[in-house]
């Protein structure tokens, strides 16, 4: 029992101590709820989750360390607060996007790595090899369908609201929703007319369109069914759940022939990994398999 007790506060003292290098954040909050499934959560509640400057650095920030953290196999994104995001902080980024310069030439120049930047804050999220869920409740507004579009999924309470806000404000929405939305639902002409026309969709349409897998009944409930599918996910095969989840988004762009291709790379060297011994063990003997760390 000792050795048992002082194996496990040797963890636990490990993974604070993992836990401290996102300590640094000051837009999102980052939490460990069980073994190997991290928690983010949108950390501006009396900013209703709006997106400043700092948010823009931090995510990419924090999901590049997610993805070579191996104490972490699944991420749950939520957030604090009252809604889920506001989108763009217009007062905090305003000057930023705005470029420098009287030419339009060298004007335009100068705005192009700030919104190429802002575009990798959410690749980061999809490059991240570790599966990402969000979970939502009332607003998500903007940049928030930009950003939860870049999850693997999605899942929102009863009262989650959504809205390609852009072209209220007057651009096109640049950092993803054009990309990847349409791919997710999977019907290029409500795409078109929710982008088009700003108009809001609910839970429920969300549901019908595809956008989400599963509508809960509160924020609590959406955040518990979100935490409890990343607890199973984890229990997974890190290599054979990170190694879907890639070859998932190179087939998204690109044709079958070539994602075949990929995919045979990929496994060639994937297929000679311990955990499918230790996955035809666990099956064999019906108790659960236990993975090393990736």
């Amino acid at each position: 029992i000792g050795f048992c007790l002082n194996r496990m506060l040797r963890g636990a003292i490990r993974l604070l101590c993992t836990m401290d290098k996102y300590n640094k954040f000051t837009t999102i909050a980052v939490s460990s709820p069980s073994p190997f499934v991290y928690h983010v959560e949108l950390n501006r509640p009396d900013k209703l989750n709006a997106m400043n400057k700092a948010f823009w650095a931090e995510i990419p920030a924090c999901f590049d360390e997610i993805a070579t953290d191996p104490d972490c196999r699944t991420v749950v994104i939520s957030a604090r607060g009252k809604h889920f995001t506001a989108g763009l902080d217009l007062n905090s980024v305003g000057n930023v996007i705005a470029g420098t310069g009287e030419d339009a030439a060298r004007k335009a120049m100068s705005i192009r790595p700030t919104i190429l930047a802002f575009q990798d804050t959410f690749t980061a999220i999809e490059r991240c090899a570790k599966p990402v869920i969000a979970a939502i409740h009332s607003a998500c507004i903007g940049g928030g369908v930009d950003m939860t579009s870049a999850c693997d999924i999605r899942m929102c309470s009863q009262d989650a609201w959504f809205c390609v806000k852009e072209v209220e404000i007057g651009l096109a929405a640049d950092v993803g929703t054009l990309q990847r939305f349409p791919k997710v639902i999977g019907n290029d002409s409500l795409a078109r007319e929710l982008c088009y026309t700003a108009r809001k969709f609910g839970a429920e349409e969300a549901k019908q369109i595809g956008f989400v897998s599963r509508v809960c009944a509160d924020k609590e409930a959406t955040v518990n069914e979100a935490l409890e599918l990343a607890k199973l996910i984890a229990s997974k095969s890190p290599v054979a759940v990170q190694g879907t989840k890639v070859n998932m988004v190179y087939a998204r762009d690109h044709n079958v022939p070539d994602a075949l291709q990929f995919q045979a790379t990929w496994n060639q060297g994937m297929l000679q990994t311990e955990d499918i011994v230790r996955a035809m063990q666990a099956a064999m003997t019906k108790k659960p398999p236990t993975f090393s760390k990736l």
